[in-house]
């Protein structure tokens, strides 16, 4: 009933025609499959008592979905299809896992805004990086803005080995962390290992054996070991030719090398 009696104050003809719903604050415990509405974009369910989600699973196109202040306690396998969301509001609800959470929402590659707050899992240690990192599209999250350093912790923290190379080879410079180093508890925190270089590997010997047990070693030690061009010039105005020498018509001045490295 809540959904014939928006039709008809929106005034819309056909199922095709739908590309808006609003069933806010309604009181509804559950909604019939929308699948009908294949063109539907925004949809509007907040502040109801739902707690299942399927009847949103022929909607491929919504871009906006708001379903805050609902009894949702968990959305796997519910909103995965969903690739062209770029609005997601799910807060006041009671999501434990954040892990199950955050997994159904990686395929939205255009999700741009999203809230989590004021549900159980954001309690979860690193809760914010967590959410930063496997869902690299967000830039808003929870009303606040996704900044460069927080992208840069949660790399930090997840991923240490891609973090320690894009900071060693950025600018041609070295990375100031050792590979040694060990990142602070976390989830999926890995101790990053120092890789060791096969003996008779140094120089290619032995091709037809793989020189390191994991292949993103060689992607360090390649880092390291940046090859270096050197490009030098100088003026030679200011050189004296054999013939000033010999007639010493011209005082020696020191030369003047401007030296420049490549990596």
């Amino acid at each position: 009933q809540a959904i014939e009696k928006q039709l008809k104050i929106c005034g819309y003809k056909s199922n095709v025609d739908v590309v808006a719903l609003y069933l806010a604050r309604q009181g509804l415990r559950s909604i019939p499959s929308l699948s009908q509405f294949r063109r539907l974009r925004y949809l509007w369910i907040n502040n109801n008592k739902i707690q299942d989600l399927t009847f949103l699973i022929k909607n491929y196109y919504l871009t906006e979905l708001y379903l805050n202040n609902n009894e949702l306690t968990d959305i796997s396998g519910a909103l995965k299809h969903l690739c062209s969301l770029q609005i997601l509001f799910l807060h006041n609800n009671e999501l434990k896992k954040l892990g199950k959470t955050v997994k159904e929402l990686k395929g939205m590659i255009s999700l741009q805004t999203l809230n989590l707050f004021h549900n159980p899992l954001e309690y979860d240690p690193d809760y914010r990086l967590y959410v930063i990192y496997f869902l690299p599209s967000v830039q808003l999250l929870d009303r606040k803005l996704v900044t460069q350093k927080e992208r840069e912790s949660a790399l930090n923290l997840y991923n240490p080995k891609r973090a320690w190379v894009m900071q060693s080879v950025a600018f041609g410079k070295r990375a100031d962390t050792s590979l040694g180093t060990t990142v602070g508890p976390g989830r999926c925190t890995q101790q990053a290992r120092r890789p060791i270089m096969p003996s008779g590997q140094e120089f290619g010997n032995n091709t037809n054996r793989v020189p390191f047990e994991d292949p993103e070693d060689a992607v360090l030690v390649r880092a390291v070991t940046r090859s270096l061009m050197e490009f030098s010039s100088v003026d030679w105005n200011k050189v004296a030719t054999s013939q000033e020498r010999r007639l010493e018509n011209k005082a020696e001045e020191p030369l003047e090398k401007l030296t420049v490295q490549f990596r």
